[in-house]
């Protein structure tokens, strides 16, 4: 099979969680486990740092990559979903495995994959384990894919446990209060792992302080952190993040990192490990912004951001997924912005005409398109000097734009 093909094969055994919504969740952990022995236990050969959270975890992951980079250490990073290459998953020191590591993966496994009826996220994380540990890594950063207590990722033993926060998302996996959703995020401690909590948040704390007893680990807050870092990802809302980061760097043991590592590997996030999407400026003049935040929690950071930008028009692009609560969205966005409703290219998109009509009834006007890139091409034409533009509410909506 060619790259393509062998993608297409992978995409097609099971659907896909990014794409399909809650028919592809799966409660269990049994196919991983059983792939990580028919692989020889991949994920016991090398070191690693787990990070979960409901926002900001991508950033973090990167974030805590790119300081070890700056230390001298061999890097693996594991995270979804990815914006334009499948390959962007699994890096090695911010290098994309090759196409052809995923093609011999697929042909030497796909007996086995097949009679396992695997999903595309068990294999991808089998997948990234076992090139971890043929790489010889120094240390992986592994980034859960949804919740953690049935992450596929969590089959591994890290050196330091990390969960940047907890808000409102998959409510249909995860449970609908806070306190429920931190349930299955706690599922990523480990006995006697150091646990890094990202924010101190009254309704979660609880939770987390009753699992690390459990397990008998030191819980430590990275909000309880005074001090501020700079660091290449822009928006405010990247203090929290580098906090969580810098505090699970200094929780490994055995592993040198100087102060001079930490401020580098912070002001290089991009340049070390590739990272693409937030709050990443497109193009300057005038100025469009686009940004991967798609809950409650992620857009009140990037909007709050967006109404320090000076303009004399405000354009966004929107588009979302079906499932998506709008009732809890909507509300926060500018309703003096001129909108270009869209719908992301993938079954789970929401239509652009149910997006519009619901984004009417909270005073947010606009026009619709058959595709982001429709939107897109209409909203560049419009967009005049001292204007500005936002593109957002879908990972997969800023996918297709980059």
């Amino acid at each position: 099979m060619t790259y393509q093909e062998t993608l297409d094969w992978m995409f097609a055994q099971l659907p896909m969680y990014q794409k399909q919504g809650k028919t592809a969740f799966k409660k269990d952990l049994t196919n991983t486990i059983a792939l990580a022995k028919h692989l020889g236990n991949p994920e016991r050969k090398f070191k690693s740092i787990h990070v979960a959270g409901t926002n900001g975890k991508g950033s973090t992951s990167h974030m805590i990559a790119s300081i070890l980079q700056e230390a001298g250490y061999k890097v693996g990073l594991y995270t979804s979903p990815h914006l334009k290459n499948f390959t962007e998953r699994i890096r090695i020191n911010g290098e994309e495995i090759s196409e052809e590591s995923v093609k011999d993966f697929i042909y030497e496994n796909k007996q086995f994959l097949e009679k396992q009826g695997l999903s595309f996220f068990e294999m991808t994380v089998g997948l990234a384990f076992n090139e971890f540990a043929k790489q010889k890594v120094d240390i992986a950063v592994v980034e859960v894919g949804l919740g953690g207590r049935l992450d596929s990722t969590n089959i591994i033993t890290p050196q330091v446990s990390v969960i940047t926060n907890i808000g409102i998302d998959h409510t249909q996996f995860l449970g609908e209060t806070l306190p429920e959703i931190a349930f299955e995020k706690a599922g990523i401690i480990k006995d006697n792992v150091p646990i890094v909590i990202g924010e101190r948040q009254k309704e979660t704390t609880p939770v987390f302080e009753i699992k690390a007893k459990e397990c008998n680990v030191e819980l430590v807050f990275a909000s309880d952190m005074k001090e501020e870092y700079k660091t290449d990802l822009l928006g405010d809302y990247q203090l929290h993040n580098s906090r969580a980061a810098v505090t699970a760097v200094k929780k490994l043991n055995g592993y040198v990192v100087s102060d001079k590592n930490i401020k580098l590997g912070l002001l290089n996030v991009v340049r070390n490990t590739n990272l693409k999407g937030r709050w990443q400026i497109l193009q300057d003049s005038p100025k469009i912004i686009c940004d991967t935040a798609h809950n409650k929690e992620g857009l009140s950071y990037t909007l709050k951001q967006l109404k320090k930008e000076n303009f004399e028009q405000l354009h966004i692009l929107l588009g979302v997924v079906s499932d998506k609560k709008l009732e809890d969205v909507l509300p926060m966005f500018p309703r003096e912005a001129r909108y270009y409703f869209c719908k992301p290219n993938i079954p789970r998109g929401l239509s652009e005409e149910e997006l519009k009509k619901k984004s009417k009834k909270y005073g947010l006007k606009g026009k619709s398109y058959s595709s982001v890139d429709i939107a897109y091409k209409s909203l560049k034409i419009n967009l005049k000097e001292n204007e500005v533009a936002y593109i957002g509410g879908s990972t997969f909506v800023v996918a297709e734009i980059l």
